[in-house]
């Protein structure tokens, strides 16, 4: 068992009224990690030395910014072996899914330094003799940022790093789900030398998140959100950053859509379609959740998917020997439970999986879902996917649409001209061209759209999220005026 402590103005402490929360492992139910509960008045000092840190972090040179961020990125790679102990523990990953998180994440920050330098403006001709109009885009101030469990390093990472790459100083809120993982890896970042309190980290009990995230987003020095998550809770942070008129980036939930044409590479969707669906226990964002296949070639398809499904067992990640470790939780697993056995008493087909114990399930498809079934509409985040059968291109793609998520979407087929043009009908911020619905790199616009969110991480969009665009004038010669 492990303690993490608050990180505030560059020193480790625990809750000013001495309060702490257990996470216990999802795969023995031990406790794993025991977390400072952080107070209001904790909140409040995080953001206050983030805003003491703000002139000092946002004058600091874009070259001198690139190098801390460089060497963050290999502080984060040094600390693998203990966060990937740590996701382990507390989120029940596979060594697989904790080394990519770590090497993604590394990339990210690299990415970000790289960005220190673009952060650029432009002339804008004035219609005014002697008049010189600047668009110039300055750091915004205090950024609060609020990652999720599911990918932790990935999402912890780019939460925080374009933030600090524009000049500004952050407050993360660490999910209390992965208290451990999150300090960890502001530990690592902060390691690399970024003055005293240009990066915090709030750890709060479960039933006080609400409280600490409203007081948070309230205080007059933070100046932007960024969170992802469920849609649930992406509404209520909307809501709050609404009424504090504070400019709020969301990634939230999917339902991705996996398009197969009847020109499509059979093989190549198969291992396509099962990586997007069971990667990480389908417990990704991006998760294929949906896979519309035409009547003309479904029957091929379902069965050689059927047979790579079958091979995808669940099991103690701990041992390392299988390709799917544990559910977050009981409940998610029982939930999962529930999907399948609802789907399959309203004539579904289960034709893969459906074994596992505890919180451990093997990799499931569903054939024949439609629009009684919850399976349908309902994200389940876990290790299951849907299949349905469309009559026509146009019906596949109607049915793509007919979902409140729209985050990440794929099309395969031989033609890619054709698949192109449906691409452009597929209500979704992302969409990839015979390729998973699950792929990332540091420097894409990332984002969604409905119920998926709105704004765009990583890159040059990044830079556009967390500067200010102002609009900045030289006036020369005399000036005349009316009154």
């Amino acid at each position: 068992m492990h303690n993490t402590l608050l990180f505030i103005g560059g020193e480790h402490r625990p809750a000013s009224d001495g309060q702490s929360f257990d996470r216990t492992s999802p795969v023995t139910g031990e406790v794993v990690t025991t977390a400072a509960a952080a107070t209001l008045d904790d909140a409040r000092a995080a953001a206050d030395a983030a805003a003491a840190a703000f002139p000092i972090w946002s004058a600091t040179a874009p070259g001198e910014r690139r190098r801390l961020l460089i060497a963050a990125a290999d502080a984060l790679l040094a600390a693998g072996p203990a966060i990937t102990a740590a996701m382990k523990d507390e989120i029940g990953a596979t060594d697989a899914w904790a080394g990519f998180n770590i090497k993604l994440a590394s990339d990210m920050l690299i990415e970000a330094a790289s960005l220190t330098t673009q952060i650029k403006g432009e002339i804008i001709p004035a219609n005014r003799p002697g008049t010189t109009a600047l668009a110039m885009r300055q750091p915004v101030g205090v950024v609060l940022s609020m990652a999720p469990w599911n990918a932790p390093v990935i999402l912890g990472v780019r939460s925080l790093a374009t933030p600090l790459a524009c000049g500004n100083t952050v407050v993360m809120k660490t999910s209390e789900l992965c208290p451990r993982t999150h300090a960890l890896i502001v530990e690592a970042v902060a390691s690399a030398g970024l003055p005293k309190g240009t990066l915090n980290a709030i750890s709060n009990a479960p039933e006080d998140a609400a409280k600490v995230v409203e007081t948070l987003i309230a205080h007059p020095a933070v100046r932007r959100v960024n969170f992802t998550g469920s849609t649930r809770v992406g509404r209520v942070i909307a809501e709050t950053a609404g009424r504090h008129l504070k400019p709020a980036l969301l990634e939230l939930g999917g339902k991705a859509p996996f398009i197969v044409l009847d020109d499509a590479d059979l093989d190549q969707a198969v291992a396509a379609a099962a990586f997007g669906a069971f990667m990480n226990q389908g417990q990704i964002c991006m998760s294929t959740e949906r896979i519309i296949v035409l009547e003309a070639i479904a029957d091929r398809f379902t069965a050689a998917f059927a047979k790579k499904v079958a091979t995808l067992k669940a099991g103690d990640p701990r041992e390392g020997a299988t390709p799917l470790g544990s559910l977050v939780s009981i409940e998610a697993a029982n939930r999962i439970k529930s999907l399948v056995e609802d789907a399959v008493s309203k004539g579904a087909r289960l034709i893969a999986g459906g074994g596992g114990t505890g919180t451990m399930l093997d990799a499931t498809a569903v054939d024949g879902v439609t629009p009684a079934m919850r399976l349908y509409s309902e994200e389940s985040f876990g290790p299951v996917v849907s299949i349905i059968r469309a009559a026509s291109v146009d019906e596949a793609v109607s049915i793509a649409n007919e979902t409140d998520f729209g985050l990440s979407a794929a099309i395969f087929s031989g033609n890619q001209a054709r698949a192109l043009s449906i691409a452009g009908q597929i209500e979704s911020g992302i969409c990839h061209i015979n390729g998973p619905t699950v792929y990332d790199e540091a420097q894409m616009p990332f984002g969604g759209v409905k119920a998926s969110g709105y704004g765009r991480f990583g890159g040059m969009a990044g830079i556009a999220e967390f500067t200010e665009l102002r609009w900045v004038t030289l006036q020369n010669g005399p000036l005349h005026y009316p009154i």
